[in-house]
C-alpha cells in the first residue's frame, strides 16, 4: 500500500511539473488582427473531376504526372461546407492522381483583394492511420495484457510531451539541450513509474537511464565539436533559419544534433537499464547472499548479451530512415571515405553512435547501481 502511495505522488508531481510546462509553452495570446493576405489548410473531399492530363511518368514505376483541375467541398475552418475548384499538380515525388470521394488536405490562400486559390495539398491518409495505429493497439494489449496497457499510457504520456511541450518549448527559443534533457528526465520518471512503481527495481533503473543519456549528450556535444558540424547541416534547417527570422520562432538549431541523440537513444538505454535491474533484483530474491561484486558481474554479462542486438538496432534504424539519400550519395561514385565524411554520413554517425554509446555505458553504470542497492556488504 505503501508503494502505491509514494508512486502516485511521484507520478502526481511529474505531472504538475508536465502541466506547468504546457502551460509556459502554450501562453494565451491577444487576438492578432486578421492579415491582408493568409495560407491555411484544411480538409476536403473530391466531388468531380473538371480535365485530367495525367499520364503514366515513363521513368518512375507506377508513379504519374501531369495536372487535375476538380472541385472539391471544403469540410473544416472558415470555408466548411462550400464547392471550390482546386488545382492539383501530380508528380512522381510530389502528388498523386485523385478520384471522386477522396479525401484531402487542400491549401488556401486568400489574398488582399478577396479572391481565394485554392490547390490539393496532400491525400488525406488519416484514416489509414487510425487503422495501422488501432492495430498496433489491438496486437499491444492482446500479447502485453494488464502490462500492454500500461505500456499504451506510458507511450502515449511520451509523445504528448514530445508534442505538445518540448517542440513548442523549443520553438519559443528555450535551450535545446538542457530542455531535450529535461524533458527525457520526466518522461523516464513517468514510465518507469507507471509501468513497476516506485520501488529499489525502477529508481535503479531510472538512475542508470539517466547517467547513459547524460554520457551519450556529452559524447554527442564532443563528436559534433569534432567533426565541425551542427543543426545548420541538418534537412529543414533552411527553413528553420527562415523562421528565426520572424517573430514566430528563436529556436536553437546548433544543438539539434544533439537533442536528436538524446531522443533516440531514451527508449533503448530505457530497455537496457530496467532489463538490468530487473534481473538483478530476481537474482538478489533467489539467493540473498550475492555480494555486490557477484551481481555487477552478473549485470555486465546480461548487458553484453543485449548490447550488440541494441546497438545494431540503432544504427541500423538510423541510417534506414535515411536510405534514399544515402543511395544517391554512394551513386555519385564517391570513394569510401569521402562517401562517410559527407555532411550526412556525420550527422547519422554522430546519431548512432552517440546513441549506442549511451546504450553501452548505461550497462556497467545500472550494473553497479543495482550491485551497491541489492548486493550484500562484504
Amino acid at each position: 500500500m505503501q508503494k502505491k502511495w509514494i508512486s502516485a505522488a511521484v507520478l502526481a508531481v511529474v505531472l504538475a511539473i508536465f502541466a506547468g510546462l504546457f502551460v509556459i509553452a502554450h501562453p494565451a495570446r491577444a487576438e492578432a488582427p486578421e492579415a491582408a493576405e493568409y495560407m491555411e489548410y484544411e480538409n476536403a473531399v473530391v466531388e468531380q473531376i473538371l480535365t485530367d492530363s495525367t499520364e503514366a511518368d515513363p521513368v518512375s514505376e507506377g508513379h504519374f504526372r501531369g495536372n487535375q483541375n476538380l472541385i472539391v467541398r471544403v469540410k473544416t475552418g472558415r470555408y466548411a461546407g462550400q464547392q471550390m475548384m482546386a488545382d492539383n499538380t501530380v508528380g512522381p515525388i510530389y502528388g498523386c492522381p485523385m478520384a471522386v470521394g477522396d479525401g484531402v488536405t487542400v491549401g488556401l490562400s486568400t489574398y488582399s483583394d478577396g479572391t481565394v486559390r485554392c490547390y490539393i495539398y496532400e491525400y488525406d491518409r488519416s484514416m489509414g492511420l487510425a487503422l495501422v495505429l488501432g492495430a498496433f493497439l489491438l496486437v499491444t494489449v492482446l500479447v502485453g495484457g494488464k502490462v500492454g496497457l500500461k505500456s499504451l499510457l506510458s507511450l502515449g504520456l511520451t509523445v504528448a510531451a514530445l508534442i505538445f511541450i518540448l517542440l513548442p518549448l523549443l520553438l519559443r527559443g528555450w535551450p535545446t539541450i538542457g530542455t531535450t534533457f529535461f524533458v527525457s528526465v520526466l518522461v523516464t520518471a513517468a514510465t518507469f513509474v507507471i509501468l513497476g512503481g516506485v520501488d529499489k527495481k525502477t529508481v535503479c533503473a531510472c538512475l542508470g537511464t539517466l547517467a547513459g543519456i547524460a554520457l551519450a549528450t556529452v559524447f554527442g556535444l564532443l563528436a559534433q565539436n569534432l567533426l565541425r558540424i551542427d543543426g545548420y547541416r541538418q534537412e529543414y534547417a533552411e527553413a528553420l533559419l527562415q523562421l528565426r527570422q520572424t517573430e514566430e520562432s528563436a529556436i536553437g538549431i546548433t544543438g539539434l544534433i544533439t537533442a536528436g541523440v538524446i531522443v533516440s537513444a531514451l527508449g533503448a538505454v530505457m530497455d537496457v537499464a530496467m532489463s538490468i535491474s530487473s534481473a538483478l533484483q530476481e537474482l538478489t530474491r533467489v539467493n540473498p547472499d550475492l555480494t555486490s561484486k557477484d551481481l555487477f558481474r552478473s549485470g555486465m554479462n546480461i548487458g553484453r548479451d543485449m548490447v550488440g542486438t541494441m546497438t545494431n538496432t540503432l544504427i541500423l534504424a538510423i541510417l534506414g530512415s535515411g536510405l534514399t539519400l544515402v543511395v544517391y550519395i554512394y551513386s555519385l561514385s564517391l570513394q569510401p571515405w569521402q562517401l562517410l565524411s559527407s555532411a550526412y554520413m556525420s550527422l547519422e554517425a554522430i546519431s548512432g553512435i552517440a546513441s549506442s554509446i549511451g546504450v553501452m555505458l548505461a550497462v556497467p553504470l545500472t550494473a553497479a547501481i543495482c550491485a551497491v542497492s541489492y548486493g550484500k556488504k562484504n
